[in-house]
């Protein structure tokens, strides 16, 4: 009687118990995915309050203290207006912290896990699979929906 796994696309996320002594674990189960996400979740928070929390101060003065917002500065320019632009400052300097603390802090931390999982893949697809762990061309292996 043939052996049948408990996965329907038969994918190499799990070990065979036959096969390997402790099952594989999920790349998701990894400290340093978990720092890169930990990462990423504060970063988001930062950049999130400064872009909307200096859009929202804007707004507020605006409503709030007109007479102040209303103050020229020179010519026809005024303190509102000025500020107004410096949205888009602020917005550019969000964009350009952004793509700094990717590429220093991010980048590394997924580069390394990628390069592990793809020496983790290619050491499982040159073992010899047996007839419960099939992989199917053009799968790399992956879960399939």
């Amino acid at each position: 009687m043939a052996e049948f796994s408990p996965w329907h696309d038969n994918s190499l996320t799990y070990g065979s118990p036959k096969n390997e002594p402790t099952p594989l674990t999920r790349i998701s189960e990894d400290p340093e995915f978990h720092s890169l996400r930990r990462t990423q979740r504060r970063f988001g928070v930062r950049a999130t309050l400064l872009s909307v929390g200096g859009f929202l101060l804007y707004v507020l003065l605006s409503h709030s203290v007109p007479g102040l917002m209303n103050q020229r500065l020179t010519g026809d320019l005024t303190l509102g207006l000025a500020i107004g632009l410096g949205q888009f400052v602020v917005m550019g300097l969000t964009a350009w912290w952004y793509r700094r603390h990717m590429r220093t802090r991010v980048d590394p931390i997924a580069r390394g896990l990628g390069s592990r999982l793809q020496q983790h893949e290619t050491g499982q697809l040159r073992a010899p699979a047996g007839p419960e762990q099939t992989v199917r061309p053009g799968t790399g292996g992956y879960r399939t929906w």
